[in-house]
């Protein structure tokens, strides 16, 4: 039952983290997809805003790096059952969340970054639960 779980948030988290982040790439100024106020408060709350934050292309970047590529990379060692599958999945849930935390300071509690949060959380128990059963 864990094992579907983690394997399913996973891809689940991974798949949109990379549509996300193609999102941020075909449209880097976020009028397309309503991400243009989030983008101002980017500028007004990170460092370094007229080098990261002139539009999306570098945080597309960020988002793959640290939520894409290594959900779906845990997703594989989980289809092939490797030994640090559930401690990849651990560590994915745990920056999940910690991206969140960042995005509840940069704009706020909203309904989808709440989830994620929660869904974070919920792969982070289901790869202990896991791990404490081996």
């Amino acid at each position: 039952m864990m094992l579907k779980l983690e394997k399913f948030l996973t891809l689940f988290i991974g798949i949109g983290a990379v549509g996300g982040a193609v999102m941020m790439w075909i449209d880097p100024t976020g009028v397309a997809w309503g991400g243009e106020p989030l983008l101002e408060l980017l500028r007004a709350k990170m460092p370094w805003p007229d080098i990261f934050f002139h539009n999306f292309i570098p945080s597309g970047f960020v988002l793959l790096a640290l939520n894409g590529l290594p959900q779906i990379a845990a997703a594989i060692l989980l289809f092939k059952k490797l030994p640090l599958a559930h401690w990849t999945v651990l560590a994915c849930g745990i920056i999940l969340m910690l991206w969140i935390v960042l995005e509840w300071w940069v704009w706020g509690f909203n309904a989808i970054s709440n989830l994620y949060f929660v869904l974070g959380l919920v792969e982070a128990v289901a790869a202990l639960i896991s791990l404490r059963r081996k």
